[in-house]
């Protein structure tokens, strides 16, 4: 099975899944997913966050998702518990649908680690 095609398969599977538990019965979408991928990294899904926070969780996920990749590297927590990481390398210059290719391939393989999909 091709690579894009496996991609898709377990993008779906994830998507149904994640969407399912924690989607109050809509579809999430890539950004609702990386919100909650921040959450996940923060441990405090019990807390109401703000807006600037929210965008905070975000960028944390992204960070988390394209470590592997050598974008990015954890350098320490703050004292309120938040994650911090260091760039190691400016993303390359993507268009729209190459950013969105990347960003599932992590999420899919950030899922799979965590044992949340096979």
């Amino acid at each position: 099975m091709a690579r894009d095609e496996q991609l898709k398969i377990r993008w779906e599977q994830l998507i149904e899944k994640i969407s399912t538990k924690f989607g109050d019965g809509e579809r999430l979408d890539l950004e609702a997913v990386i919100y909650l991928i921040g959450i996940q990294e923060i441990g405090n899904s019990k807390k109401k966050y703000k807006k600037d926070d929210k965008i905070n969780l975000m960028h944390i996920a992204i960070c988390r998702l394209l470590e592997p990749y050598g974008y990015y590297e954890f350098d320490h927590f703050d004292e309120d518990g938040w994650p911090h990481y260091n760039v190691l390398e400016q993303l390359p210059a993507l268009k729209a649908g190459e950013q969105s290719v990347l960003m599932k391939e992590a999420i899919v393989q950030y899922f799979i680690e965590s044992q949340f999909i096979s």
